[in-house]
Formats: C-alpha cells, sequence, structure tokens
C-alpha cells in the first residue's frame, strides 16, 4: 500500500486513517471516529451529572450498580444483534457514564483529582499503543490476538465472580490493597492496553469493506477497551495511594 505521508506523527499516516477509495455505505474510519467523540462527550456529561447529584448528597450507589448491570445485558445482546447497534451503543453510551459517574464519585471525594489524573492517563495509552500498532512495533498475529481475548475474558469472569460474592458479604483478593490485588491491577490494565490494538487491527481490516452500521459496532469495541482501562488505572491509583 503506497503511503502518502503528512506528517511526521506515525499515529496519523495515512495507512490508518485515510479512507482510499471509501463507499458511503461501508464502514470508514471517518465515521467511527465521529461516533467515538460523540459518544464520549455523552459519557463525560453523565459522569458529570452524576457527580453533581453525589455533591448534593445523592445516594449513587444505584446508578453504579444499575450501569455495570446494564452495561454487561446491553453488550450481550449487542453481541447477536450487530446491526442493532446504532440503538444499543448510544444506551450503552448512557450506563457506562451512570456506572462511572457513580464509581469515580467515591474515589473523587478523597481523591478530587485522581479521575482526572486516569483519563490523561488513558488519554495517553491510547495514542502510544496507536503509534505502536502504526509503526508496527507490535503486530497483531493471530497467537497475540488468542493471548489477549483468552487474558481479558478470563480477568472478565473474575470480575463477575468477584462481583456475585460481593452481594453475600464475601471480598475476594481482587477489592484489597494487597500486593495480590495490585499486581492484579497492572495485569489488568496491561491487557486493556494491548486490547486496543485488537480494536485497532479490527478497524483496519474492516474499513471500506464492512457495512455502515459495523462503524457503531466499532465505536463499541473502542469504548468497551477504554473505559475498561481507565477504570483499572483509577484502581490502581486508588490503591496504591491508600497504601503508601
Amino acid at each position: 500500500m503506497a503511503l502518502n505521508l503528512k506528517t511526521s506523527n506515525p499515529a496519523f499516516t495515512p495507512y490508518f486513517w485515510n479512507d482510499n477509495n471509501k463507499d458511503t455505505s461501508k464502514m470508514t474510519v471517518r465515521g467511527i471516529f465521529i461516533k467515538s467523540m460523540l459518544c464520549i462527550l455523552a459519557i463525560m456529561g453523565v459522569t458529570l451529572g452524576v457527580w453533581k447529584l453525589h455533591e448534593q448528597g445523592v445516594d449513587v450507589s444505584w446508578f453504579t450498580y444499575g450501569g455495570i448491570i446494564g452495561s454487561v445485558i446491553i453488550s450481550v445482546i449487542l453481541s447477536y444483534k450487530q446491526h442493532w447497534a446504532h440503538i444499543l451503543v448510544p444506551l450503552y453510551t448512557i450506563t457506562k457514564g451512570c456506572f462511572l459517574g457513580g464509581f469515580s464519585a467515591y474515589i473523587k471525594v478523597k481523591f478530587p483529582e485522581m479521575p482526572y489524573q486516569a483519563i490523561g492517563v488513558t488519554i495517553v495509552t491510547f495514542f502510544v499503543t496507536l503509534i505502536l500498532y502504526q509503526t508496527r512495533l507490535i503486530v497483531v498475529t493471530k497467537t497475540f490476538r488468542s493471548v489477549i481475548i483468552t487474558s481479558a475474558a478470563s480477568i472478565f469472569v473474575v470480575y463477575i465472580i468477584s462481583f456475585i460474592l460481593s452481594f453475600f458479604g464475601i471480598k475476594t483478593f481482587i477489592w484489597g490493597t494487597s500486593w495480590i490485588a495490585i499486581i492484579f491491577n497492572i495485569l489488568a490494565a496491561i491487557v486493556a492496553s494491548l486490547s486496543l490494538l485488537l480494536d485497532y487491527d479490527f478497524i483496519e481490516r474492516h474499513k471500506n469493506k464492512a457495512p455502515k452500521y459495523k462503524e457503531w459496532f466499532a465505536t463499541w469495541g473502542l469504548l468497551v477497551t477504554l473505559i475498561w482501562l481507565y477504570v483499572e488505572i483509577l484502581r490502581l491509583m486508588k490503591k496504591l495511594a491508600i497504601r503508601f
């Protein structure tokens, strides 16, 4: 593929961003970018709204639990009904905004700057992984893809089991500030970071080929990974702040 470089920043080379011979009926990088930005802005709006309620003394725990349960249900449906993505992804955005608002509101009370710091680290990680993908310093092979998917699924299962046990008053190791909990958090953050590479690879392989509704599906994939990464970073920062 011929490259017509217009910038020295490898993250913005035409290899990834250029929509050559684009067809408006097909999935494009531009469409994914616009949808992703709109969803992120919506998540930020809902999150700030929940923060406002928490500052007013409202119990926002229901936003946290309702948001995480709602997002899981929507994700399961979306996995089977991808052509409903234009409806389900905006709903997913709202549920995740509720979850992030409730989840980070309690951390913000004790560590006011920490949520913003976690956002900053997430943004930096996004661009670093994009550059690594663009320059092919990390190549997404079938083996790499299998390892990351298996690791992510395993972490997800641990979280689900721990979440269910928490309703019965059983606290697993992932909720504490022990070194085991911290190491688990670090590994989860690394897997979340590498999962971004799978999102980039999906976009690269399907741009200008997949149906237009796949833009919403690709947007959902990016949101899932970015939010997961942000949560892991925020939890890790909180544990380190408490421990040290």
